[in-house]
């Protein structure tokens, strides 16, 4: 069981807002939430003062920088810099307070471009990572190794938890920052918009579509973090679907849900990232958790959230 108050760091991001979900609909106390206006997770004196004034006794450590590739491969020095303050200060003020339980989550991207599939956690820092996103994974890495290290030399029983690519309610839809499905979903739709009103054209995505991907929903994150959360495991545990498809076949998928019916373009210039990336998950599997959301299910859900928080181009049309 989980006890004593808990702070959900990052609460409204992807995976802090599923956590909040989890949370309160399992019948679990409030938890504490800082946003960004209240408490810099930057600000190392600051997030010291939380720590002790607040005592929570478990930590969800979901605050970081992300992006997707154009995102992390432009702003190379804020991925690193950014996620190595937020997490040195989260975790320091955790170790410095007495924080027994402690889940981290990092991301797949921690582990070598070229790594064998499925990928085992043993496999990390077996290789080259991949380029666009290096930054992001070495913070992530760190944070991990933060993890292992306070376990080994602090005596704390805090996991590391390594999803794969995630999405759901919440997720960030902007073109310039999004990862790859939320910015499926936004170009399908709005393509599909701009052709009910006569301008039809083509939506275009990166690379050669041959990537192959795993896509698992944040609702099955948030309840992996909480299975883990309430239980003795400790250490690097990968969460992953347990099948991929590639980028061509997602596209589809989401045309689909979208009911977007035009022309799709690769734009073949722009890269592709790492060939592969299926997680074995065998390792949380084995102590009794399973991904339970269908990947069109889970798509058709996030699209609806969109419909409803992000559609700006329905909703400016709305309006005139």
């Amino acid at each position: 069981m989980i006890d004593g108050p808990v702070f959900v760091a990052g609460h409204r991001g992807l995976v802090g807002s599923a956590l909040l979900r989890a949370l309160l609909s399992g019948g679990y106390p409030s938890p504490i939430t800082r946003g960004r206006d209240e408490l810099d997770l930057r600000d190392q004196a600051a997030v010291l003062r939380f720590f002790r004034t607040d005592r929570p006794a478990v930590v969800f450590m979901a605050a970081a920088k992300v992006g997707g590739i154009l995102a992390n491969d432009t702003f190379r020095w804020d991925f690193l810099f950014e996620n190595l303050q937020i997490e040195t200060n989260v975790l320091g003020a955790a170790i410095e307070t007495g924080v027994e339980r402690l889940v981290f989550f990092g991301s797949s991207c921690i582990y070598p471009k070229l790594a064998p599939q499925p990928i085992r956690e043993e496999y990390l820092l077996t290789g080259p990572l991949e380029p666009t996103n290096e930054p992001y994974a070495i913070a992530k890495i760190a944070g991990l190794k933060l993890v292992e290290a306070a376990n080994a030399q602090k005596g704390r029983r805090w996991v590391s938890l390594m999803p794969t690519n995630l999405y759901g309610p919440g997720d960030n839809f902007d073109l310039q920052s999004s990862h790859v499905l939320p910015a499926m979903i936004r170009k399908f739709h709005e393509a599909k918009w701009r052709a009910n009103r006569g301008d039809p054209a083509a939506v275009t995505l990166w690379g050669t579509g041959l990537a192959r991907r795993e896509f698992l929903h944040v609702d099955d994150l948030a309840r992996a973090a909480l299975h883990v959360a309430s239980s003795d495991i400790v250490g690097l545990l990968n969460v992953g679907y347990g099948s991929d498809v590639t980028i061509r076949e997602l596209a589809t998928i989401v045309a689909d849900v979208v009911q977007y019916t035009g022309t799709v373009a690769w734009d073949t210039t722009r890269p592709d990232g790492t060939p592969q990336k299926l997680l074995d998950s065998r390792q949380i599997e084995a102590s009794g958790w399973y991904p339970k959301i269908d990947l069109k299910r889970g798509i058709a859900e996030t699209y609806e959230w969109y419909l409803e928080h992000c559609d700006s181009v329905s909703s400016s049309h709305k309006s005139v």
